[in-house]
């Protein structure tokens, strides 16, 4: 039982302190989310500014990055999503989802088809993502919170100097936060324009699919995440039933061509074969290359190989069921442990300009910070469950001591506590992103850059450390008080 004097001591200064906090009106509130936004904004384009214009001259398109930068080139060019062979033979593509090429062909086709356009469209990205985070944050924290949300995205060592990589990964990070950012304010808005945003968010979330096939597992806690404050939970569920359909209905078009191009309808690309082929076989958890099974060696077509080789990954499986269930933690160790996809990209396209000193020294700053700000994320999430009890301080400081042991166990800790009853946009979208990336790679290999599309949401539930309150849960200023009120001699 607390002490009915400390009781009224917590009151008496939490009265004060509302009495001395001046009035945050509609319009002072305004002013203060321009400002910030602008400062966020500025933070994040400068920082981008400078990677893009160290990144540019040094490193060329590496990786997958290879493939998408020529397929770009060729979008840019009118020549189709198309491959052009060393023999001169043009095939239709589909191997690699078309969303991330389309998204470069436009700027390519202005600008010219360089890695340093792309680098200039991710950099764009990046700073809206980050000012989105900062406006998402804005609604569910106090304080300054909101703020540091969107600097340690704007900041993010692991996201931010992946700006230099013409890979998907960091792209749709971005684009997840965007999509967030779409919904209709608390107060309420105008018929257009929630229809406007209900558009913009089915459109990105079509990009999303487009971009990488499996966000589709997202785009139903995306449109539960986004509906209005003040809906009813049918009308959210409805939503989030109806909001998958209206992303898929720009992708239709797309599968459509590959009806027609590929002879097969696939719905955005032909390569989840060859991927379950490859964590059919990943011993190591990770990518490595696969010998071609011997019926599929004379199967030319890109999306009969693709289905040869998910014929032979179906059989593998089948025959060795344990030995592949054996394979899932290696497979999410790969993806949660240890990130580096920075490092590993830029040491890939310049080895010279980016050595596998830089490279362990960049992994070693990105993991201490990942491993803090999951810390905390726990922490917070925690301490939301412990109800303000003295247990709950304890029963927090060991949640967040799972970062430590491991990431893996970090992030689904931090997916199943986000899950409760009156769950936040951020919580349930954070749960869900981690939640689909590890069924998602569990199935297939694992990779550290998979996990980028996790960081922005885990930083921005550690940002509220920072918060004047932590909502359902205690302030730390306030268990220091009231220990320090315990300690005094009753008189």
């Amino acid at each position: 039982m607390t002490d009915p004097s400390v009781r009224d001591s917590q009151q008496m200064r939490t009265q004060r302190r509302r009495e001395r906090r001046p009035v945050d009106t509609e319009g002072a509130r305004s002013s203060r989310l321009l400002r910030e936004s602008l400062l966020v904004g500025a933070v994040a384009a400068i920082a981008r500014f400078v990677v893009i214009l160290w990144a540019a001259p040094r490193f060329p398109a590496a990786a997958d990055g290879t493939f998408y930068h020529r397929l770009a080139s060729r979008l840019a060019i009118g020549a189709g999503y198309t491959w052009l062979w060393d023999d001169g033979t043009v095939t239709p593509a589909a191997h690699y989802p078309v969303g991330y090429p389309a998204l470069l062909a436009g700027p390519y086709a202005l600008f010219g088809a360089s890695p340093t356009v792309a680098m200039v469209v991710a950099g764009l990205l990046g700073t809206i993502a980050a000012v989105c985070t900062y406006r998402v944050a804005a609604r569910e924290m106090r304080g300054r919170a909101p703020l540091f949300a969107g600097l340690l995205v704007a900041l993010h060592p692991a996201l931010l100097p992946y700006t230099a990589a013409l890979m998907t990964e960091g792209v749709t990070a971005s684009l997840f936060a965007i999509v967030l950012a779409c919904r209709e304010p608390r107060g309420g808005t105008s018929p257009v324009r929630r229809l406007g945003l209900t558009l913009a968010a089915s459109a990105l979330g079509g990009l999303l699919v487009l971009v990488r096939p499996q966000n589709l597992l997202l785009l139903p806690f995306l449109a539960l995440a986004t509906s209005p404050p003040s809906a009813r939970w049918k009308q959210r569920l409805l939503r989030a039933a109806l909001g998958p359909v209206l992303a898929l209905a720009f992708v239709v078009p797309w599968t459509a061509r590959n009806c027609r191009e590929m002879h097969r309808c696939a719905l955005v690309s032909v390569n989840g074969g060859w991927n379950l082929l490859i964590g059919a076989h990943a011993t190591s958890g990770g990518w490595s290359p696969v010998p071609v099974p011997s019926a599929c060696k004379e199967v030319w077509d890109e999306a009969g190989k693709d289905l040869c080789f998910e014929r032979a990954a179906k059989k593998d499986i089948a025959e060795h069921p344990v030995s592949f269930l054996a394979l899932v933690p290696r497979k999410l160790a790969n993806t949660f442990e240890y990130v580096g996809a920075s490092g590993w990209y830029l040491h890939t396209s310049n080895a010279e300009a980016f050595p596998e000193r830089a490279k362990n020294v960049l992994g070693t700053i990105e993991t201490i910070f990942l491993r803090c700000v999951l810390a905390a994320a726990l922490f917070v999430q925690a301490s939301r469950w412990g109800k303000g009890r003295p247990a709950g301080w304890k029963w927090a400081a060991a949640v967040a001591g799972l970062a430590v042991v491991s990431a893996t166990v970090g992030y689904v800790a931090l997916a199943a506590l986000a899950v409760r009853k009156r769950a936040t946009p951020l919580e349930m979208t954070t749960a869900a992103a981690v939640l689909s990336t590890a069924a998602v790679h569990a199935v297939f290999f694992g990779a550290g850059r998979y996990a980028l599309v996790v960081l922005p949401f885990v930083a921005v539930l550690a940002a509220r450390v920072f918060s004047s309150r932590l909502p359902g849960s205690f302030s730390p200023s306030a268990a220091l008080a009231a220990s320090s009120e315990r300690a005094k001699p009753v008189s």
